[in-house]
């Protein structure tokens, strides 16, 4: 198996020496000492590397998190769900709904002449 994946490597090969086995390999007694040192270094780069794929992945889900948490914060404060109150929707106090209904008549009175 070990010289499996070290052909592989030579080949630069990389996918047939992960299929190979390369993360979980030891070299064998009979290879050269280069040889071992190439397969342990292949094995240990690819360790490293899939260690920080991992920890990337989780830092981009844990920045993905907050910014949710964030955003729903945001939406469910209560100055975000307070709405202006508009003339259209507010009601008039008795008096001064009365004075405008005079003035809208006194309004209307004028263009009729």
């Amino acid at each position: 198996m070990a010289h499996r994946i070290a052909t592989a490597l030579a080949d630069g090969d990389l996918d047939a020496a992960m299929g190979a086995g390369l993360l979980d390999s030891a070299p064998c007694d009979g290879c050269t000492p280069a040889c071992r040192a190439a397969l342990l270094s292949a094995r240990d780069e690819r360790r490293i590397a899939l260690k920080a794929r991992e920890r990337f992945r989780a830092r981009q889900a844990r920045l993905a998190r907050r910014q949710a948490e964030r955003a729903a914060s945001r939406d469910s404060s209560p100055i975000a769900n307070a709405t202006a109150p508009t003339l259209a929707t507010t009601p008039l106090p008795p008096a001064a709904a009365a004075a405008l209904e005079r003035a809208m008549a006194r309004a209307a009175g004028r263009h009729r002449k």
